[in-house]
């Protein structure tokens, strides 16, 4: 079956949460993503499970090789960096950083002048250092501060929602060249910028291990919207 099962992916997520399974059952019966690349297809029907937009599917703009190098970056122990709270109660494990809600982010950010979300990049980078996973499905303003900084990122997961900001931002984010997952259009939001991470942990995931269970509070916010270097696309 390859390096990454997605059978023995879903069968996981049997296990380790029957609704998960039951919906990805259901999405499985709707559209057929079994062309795209293992790892790529993870990403995709976890998100579309995550949002119920099957648009994804032509929306999200990724590399295999970019995704299979952060599943094997989260499997030696980087770590996840969270814009935002929301991002941070889907992502669990004690790698997990977020600063959006700390004191000292938001003294950095009154001396120096900076959005809060700019601050709190700062202060991750410094915790995590190279290699991290950065998952940004909140503040469009954090994906200018992670591009504007030598943060030399495993890969970037870029999905805030907006018309205007967030359009930008990820469009930046596909014309910088970092390793990066992000969308087309202006959906997005953390539930589905946790469901990409959340993939690719499931992925990273030794074989003799338990599957992670899915949040047990759902997180909510904005659903959103992307190639093998291409484009998904379903069928």
């Amino acid at each position: 079956m390859g390096r990454y099962d997605v059978g023995r992916y879903a069968e996981g997520e049997t296990a380790a949460d029957g609704q998960a399974a039951e919906e990805m059952r259901a999405l499985r019966s709707r559209i057929d993503l079994s062309g795209l690349p293992p790892v790529t297809r993870m990403v995709t029907e976890r998100i579309i499970v995550s949002s119920a937009e099957f648009s994804y599917a032509n929306e999200l703009v990724c590399s295999e090789p970019w995704l299979e190098a952060a599943v094997g970056a989260l499997a030696a122990g980087a770590s996840v960096v969270a814009d935002g709270p929301m991002v941070a109660a889907g992502i669990p494990g004690e790698l997990t950083i977020c600063k959006a809600g700390e004191s000292l982010t938001e003294r950095l950010a009154r001396t120096a002048g900076i959005p809060r979300a700019a601050a709190a990049v700062r202060l991750a980078f410094g915790e995590a250092g190279p290699g991290a996973v950065w998952v940004v499905g909140c503040e469009p303003v954090a994906i200018y501060e992670i591009l504007s900084r030598s943060v030399e990122p495993s890969l970037v997961i870029g999905l805030p929602a907006g018309f205007v900001a967030a359009v930008g931002a990820k469009q930046a984010l596909r014309d910088s060249g970092l390793p990066a997952l992000t969308n087309i259009a202006e959906k997005g939001g953390p539930a589905v910028a946790v469901a990409a991470c959340q993939a690719l942990l499931a992925a990273a995931r030794p074989a003799d291990q338990p599957a992670m269970s899915w949040p047990d509070k759902p997180v909510t916010g904005w659903m959103g919207a992307g190639d093998s270097s291409s484009r998904s696309g379903g069928r």
